[in-house]
């Protein structure tokens, strides 16, 4: 985590605990505090009381014993809403306390008669300082149960934070967030984790990357906290021999992780699964497939040139993620699917989970290429155009290799379920056309060298294994496309898909 020059402050006097007896805790910026000030003085010649002072020092001056909470320890320690708080200790411990002026209520507390007789009988009180926006995510970072242990990074005070993160070797290429601790602790709030629980081993260092240093990479990214439960699952699903991290990045072919979220946590959090639902614009799409790669960077060891071998690389690589339209609602509408209704169970339950299940899917996929189909109105015809797309996949003559994401677009996928085609059917169908002689793939036919084994001349081969084409209902409303993510090697040399399920933020 990142700090300005300067070191921290300790909780001090004023965080440690009171003598027994009465105790008040006030701020000038209160009216109702400046209004009991009078009060305070009268308590403290008839009874002990000591005055914990939050803004101004020299508040109350009526008032002898005041300790200025300069770092509000002791408020964020007990707990303090509201100024004025009058408290009661007995053995060190609090044994009671009213907030805000009440003459009655204070009477009964401290056992004192005609205190503040010239006053109202009642006012409420003002938020403590210690709650205040501007201060609640600093003193959660300080003093808080998250208990945060990353190293601090001084930056001196002239030095550029922005371009000290890149000389670093932080980055991706693009700017970060600074991870404060202030950050870090706001993250954190996203998730009941604990901060030092391990998510999983990050490839290819074989890593132990724990809550707290996900949360580190989410703020860098530029996560909003409710989206962290998301990056944690995520991260999860690709560091597992399954989906073999360490190899997709050891390839030199262009993949990456592709994360497709299902369930009510997309809407929840603001997902994109409409218009332009590969692209640039909404926050939580660009920003959660990047916190899992700048783990995989920074927590991990996977950088480019260096574990990672990638010819050619893609744009994806910097983080690939979005949501499955799931049914029609007005959000859906609004945000560019045109509200296409489907009945096409979503991509999670291909992996056992039912619909409506919070989930996110880690994919090993290129980047999307584009399929167009302008003019078929049936089904058959759809479904022919999307399985000559498909059969390109890295190269027309390799089969049985690569697994695949067709992403059916809602002008395309209306074909199909106005037809009565589900999802299982029409990937069905598409696989049957997908299946070619082997006399058409083995090298040298075509005149193409690449291809088959001669072997397998006699058989019909399909390009995809059992269960390895997935379709996907996403887009805009308006454009009659779609678009195929190749997968990379599948098999035990390669990657499989891995589908996980979200926990719950608190």
């Amino acid at each position: 985590m990142t700090s300005s020059a300067g070191g921290d402050t300790s909780n001090g006097e004023a965080a440690s605990a009171p003598h027994d007896g009465l105790v008040a805790v006030v701020k000038r910026d209160c009216p109702t505090c400046e209004l009991v000030e009078p009060v305070l003085a009268d308590i403290e010649a008839r009874s002990s009381l000591t005055v914990f002072t939050q803004d101004d020092p020299a508040f109350p001056e009526a008032v002898a014993a005041k300790v200025h909470d300069a770092d509000l320890g002791f408020s964020w320690h007990h707990d303090i809403e509201t100024v004025p708080t009058l408290m009661r200790f007995a053995d060190g411990d609090e044994a009671g306390r009213v907030l805000g002026w009440s003459r009655p209520e204070w009477e009964a507390f401290t056992g004192l008669t005609a205190l503040g007789n010239d006053l109202p009988e009642h006012r409420p009180g003002c938020g403590s300082l210690s709650v205040d926006p501007a201060h609640a995510d600093a003193l959660e970072a300080r003093f808080g149960s998250s208990g945060l242990s990353a190293c601090r990074v001084e930056f001196g005070s002239q030095e550029d934070i922005h371009e000290a993160m890149f000389d670093r070797g932080w980055s991706d290429g693009l700017p970060l967030v600074p991870p404060t601790a202030e950050r870090v602790a706001a993250m954190l709030a996203g998730t009941s984790r604990g901060t030092d629980e391990v998510v999983a081993c990050v490839a290819p260092d074989l890593a132990d990357c724990t809550v707290e240093k996900a949360a580190v990479n989410a703020v860098m990214a530029g996560c909003r906290p409710e989206y962290f439960p998301v990056v944690l699952a995520a991260l999860t699903a690709v560091c597992n021999d399954t989906f073999n991290m360490h190899g997709m990045l050891a390839t030199t072919m262009p993949v990456g992780p592709v994360f497709i979220v299902n369930g009510p946590i997309a809407r929840q959090i603001g997902m994109n699964s409409g218009m332009n639902v590969f692209g640039q614009g909404n926050r939580a799409n660009s920003t959660i497939g990047r916190a899992v790669q700048l783990i995989v960077r920074n927590v991990g060891g996977g950088r480019p040139g260096e574990v990672d071998r990638a010819a050619l690389g893609q744009p994806g690589k910097v983080g690939f993620c979005f949501a499955e339209i799931e049914g029609v609602d007005e959000a859906a509408t609004a945000n560019g699917d045109g509200g296409a209704a489907t009945d096409w169970d979503p991509l999670c339950t291909d992996f056992g989970f039912e619909a409506g299940t919070n989930t996110v899917t880690a994919f090993p996929g290129e980047a999307p290429r584009s399929v167009v189909d302008q003019l078929s109105r049936d089904p058959e015809s759809l479904a022919r155009t999307m399985a000559a797309a498909l059969n390109a996949i890295h190269h027309p003559k390799l089969v049985l290799g690569f697994d695949a994401i067709l992403a059916v677009a809602p002008d395309h996928s209306r074909v199909f379920v106005e037809s009565g085609w589900s999802r299982q059917q029409t990937a069905e169908r598409i696989n049957e056309l997908t299946t070619r002689p082997g006399a058409e793939l083995v090298r040298g036919a075509g005149g193409i060298a690449e291809g088959v084994p001669e072997f397998l001349a006699e058989a019909d081969l399909p390009k995809f294994r059992d269960g390895g084409l997935h379709l996907v209902h996403c887009g805009g409303g308006a454009g009659l496309f779609s678009a195929v993510i190749g997968g990379w090697v599948n098999g035990e040399v390669g990657a499989q898909p891995v589908c996980v399920e979200i926990d719950p933020w608190r």
